[in-house]
């Protein structure tokens, strides 16, 4: 094996001990627990539901942990419509529920009107709802506190808008008098203000809650290691990603302090809908029901003693919508703890977030997603120039020095050990490094496991145009050698499938060809196996590539195109005049040594 293709399998190797070490160093964290967590209670689930209800507790002691309670199997009550520029749909006056949500600026695919959905209503088998109350302390049974179930009565307000406010209202038999009044801005967050008025002749302790259940495990989640979908929390800074294979088991789990601030809920693919509580103290648990497959997050605020006459309120936060990478950066500005990292950065996130910034920049002034990640791969092109000059001036070295390293392994024959002792001294005589090509190599490998990932996880590619038939660079090209680009009257191979895979499109293709013209530039091995092997990557690649994103593949297909005209450029200023497309072996024209060497 000569040194360039050691150089390639070395950086390859580096690149995996550089992930590992940074395990190592940086492990994932253990599920935060709380020290003082009360001891579990016992909860009791409703069968049509599965939502543990809420335990009283004992006279005199803390409001209990909101477990949810049980919930009506359908849904039929009155419902308070919501309305504004990017959202539509409904509250049910069953419980106070938001649990009807719309995304008006998404389809759930380029060739559909339906648009996304985030919140399902209950009685659907997919019911994804928020949920808000009071749990009760001492002296208060679960009937003189709103909960589930609870029929609210309209106070103020016909339609939610950003501009009208509504607020829901409910007379407990005691003398209590609750109010829950939400607004909304002109994005996707919602706040969330509850009241009570002790109108009593006795003092109350109780504590406000927040709730989001969802009835099952979506069915869409793609379970793919470069994506997290699940719960997710920020507690006072640390983040935790839970799958829902690992959620803990009601009655099982543990409560979680916010001692200053943070927020908890589910993230999906695109979506996500998070509890924002303000109030320090707020307990946050997460948890699974297996007996009816419900899986539910909760943020329960301290609890407070309401005296006679008195009136009492808090707020919070819900975030129920699209993960935009502006909005919630601006949302992060005013005060949500890290929501930016609501957006699954991965194991990069040094390089990831710098990079999905500067692309969503290019997008800002350019206007075209595919020209910006052009534009990207240019300028960080040209950041690793230094590098990549380097790495090309010395393959010309080496390339000038083919001559020299054949007469040594005439001379060294079967002997390796002397072939090697020669080498490095032809090396040392001629200042050549021979792993100057190393660095350039393992710096692309994260460059390109980082684009990868913005590509994928973020919103702001989904659907994102570039030219033609490019609508999606979230997906995979959708031309195809089945049907000539078009130019047949069939339909192309459906994405994914195999044959998909087989009649590769247009962007596959070029990368093949980009590909191979760079690896002309590169000295052939010395071994036939080998020259065979590398003779096939290009094309190898190209199927196997075929089914990645096409943004990733513009992405390559720009890169080698520049790392060939750099290699060319720099090898001619090194007196030598690569003809690639003249032989198709990938030998060389001699430069002016090469001639008068060869004359000698």
């Amino acid at each position: 094996m000569d040194e360039q293709n050691k150089n390639l399998f070395l950086a390859t190797a580096l690149s995996f001990v550089v992930i590992l070490v940074w395990f190592i160093l940086f492990p994932p964290q253990d599920p935060v627990e709380d020290p003082n967590a009360p001891a579990e209670v016992s909860q009791t689930a409703d069968p049509a539901t599965g939502v543990a209800a809420v335990p009283e507790a004992a006279p005199g002691t803390e409001a209990a942990a909101p477990a949810g309670e049980p919930v009506d199997a359908v849904d039929d009550a009155p419902r308070l419509p919501l309305d504004t520029a990017r959202l539509e749909g409904s509250i049910s006056l069953t419980g106070g529920r938001l649990d009807d949500l719309r995304l008006k600026d998404y389809t759930v695919s380029l060739d559909s009107d339906e648009i996304v959905q985030v919140f399902h209503r209950v009685g659907s088998s997919d019911a994804y709802y928020t949920l808000y109350g009071w749990a009760p302390g001492g002296g208060l049974s679960m009937d003189e506190v709103p909960g589930a179930n609870t029929p609210w009565s309209v106070e103020t307000g016909e339609t939610l808008t950003t501009e009208t406010p509504v607020t829901l209202r409910w007379d407990s038999p005691s003398g209590l008098i609750f109010r829950r009044t939400i607004a909304v801005d002109e994005n996707y967050m919602f706040t969330v203000t509850q009241t009570i008025e002790n109108a009593s002749d006795a003092s109350v302790s109780l504590a406000p809650y927040g709730v989001l259940a969802r009835h099952g495990e979506p069915q869409n989640v793609k379970k793919f290691f470069i994506l997290h979908e699940g719960g997710i929390s920020m507690i006072d800074g640390e983040l935790t990603e839970t799958d829902y294979d690992d959620f803990q088991t009601a009655g099982q789990h543990q409560d979680v302090t916010m001692e200053t601030a943070g927020w908890t809920g589910f993230t999906d693919h695109y979506w996500m809908s998070t509890l924002i509580p303000t109030q320090p103290g707020t307990k946050v648990s997460t948890f699974h029901n297996q007996s009816n497959d419900i899986y539910q997050t909760t943020a329960r605020m301290p609890t407070m003693t309401v005296a006679p006459g008195e009136t009492q309120q808090v707020s919070s936060k819900l975030f129920a919508g699209a993960k935009e990478w502006e909005t919630i950066r601006e949302y992060q500005k005013n005060g949500v703890d890290r929501f930016i990292d609501s957006i699954d950065w991965g194991w990069f996130f040094f390089l990831t977030k710098p990079i999905f910034a500067v692309l969503h920049w290019l997008h800002g002034v350019i206007g075209n997603m595919g020209i910006a990640i052009i534009g990207l791969t240019i300028l960080l092109k040209i950041l690793l120039f230094p590098l990549a000059y380097k790495s090309y001036a010395s393959m010309a070295k080496m390339k000038e020095l083919q001559p020299e390293m054949e007469k040594l392994k005439e001379r060294a024959g079967d002997d390796r050990e002397k072939l090697q002792k020669e080498m490095m001294a032809l090396y040392k005589k001629e200042k050549v490094n021979p792993a100057a090509g190393c660095l350039p190599i393992l710096l692309q490998i994260p460059i390109f496991f980082s684009l990868y990932k913005v590509i994928f996880v973020t919103l702001e590619l989904r659907h994102a145009n570039f030219f033609g038939p490019f609508r999606d660079l979230s997906a995979p090209d959708p031309t195809s050698l089945y049907n000539l680009f078009g130019l047949l009257p069939w339909a192309a191979p459906e994405a994914g499938s195999i044959l998909a895979l087989v009649f590769i499109g247009i962007l596959p293709i070029l990368l093949g060809i980009s590909m191979w013209l760079q690896q002309k530039l590169n000295p052939a091995p010395a071994d036939p196996t080998q020259q065979m092997i590398f003779a096939w990557m290009p094309w190898v690649f190209m199927f196997m590539l075929g089914g990645f994103a096409s943004g990733l593949v513009v992405y390559w297909i720009t890169n080698n195109t520049i790392t060939f005209t750099q290699q060319y450029l720099i090898m001619r200023s090194h007196g030598y005049h690569p003809n690639v497309l003249g032989n198709i072996k990938g030998s060389f024209k001699r430069g002016k040594k090469d001639e008068a060497a060869a004359k000698k």
